[in-house]
């Protein structure tokens, strides 16, 4: 699996096409998708909607690191950063924040690569 992150509107998209030659067609958007579609992707870009979608439902996301990991191993996920480090105002949205980082933390330690992405610039912050 392959963990990409950085803020919104950052080029995670295109340096998704660039770098690992994806077309439009094989990404899912995490924003509308379930969760069998997003293991069965080749690549998935707006994660963090995902996540904030599945909360919203009430549904468990405790294990969702797990399931994608063993259901799509080789999947290429996009998340964006949330909050740069400022605290939101809203309780759920506290909730989404820390959800969302916790599922990125999980997912990067079992990632084959994570890569960060900047003003369309991506490095490389783990390979192998």
């Amino acid at each position: 699996m392959i963990l990409i992150i950085g803020g919104a509107f950052q080029g995670k998209k295109e340096y998704a096409k660039k770098t690992f030659g994806l077309k439009e067609e094989e990404f899912v958007d995490g924003a509308c998708c379930g969760e069998e579609e997003l293991c069965q992707a080749k690549a998935v870009f707006h994660l963090h909607e995902f996540v904030r979608r599945n909360l919203k439902e009430g549904r468990d996301i405790g294990g969702m690191a797990e399931r994608i990991l063993q259901k799509n191993p080789s999947v290429i996920l996009l998340c964006n950063e949330l909050g740069s480090g400022v605290v939101p105002v809203e309780a759920f949205d506290r909730e989404w924040r820390e959800a969302t980082g916790r599922l990125c933390c999980r997912l990067a330690a079992e990632a084959e690569e994570v890569h960060r992405v900047v003003c369309g610039i991506g490095m490389v912050i783990k390979h192998g």
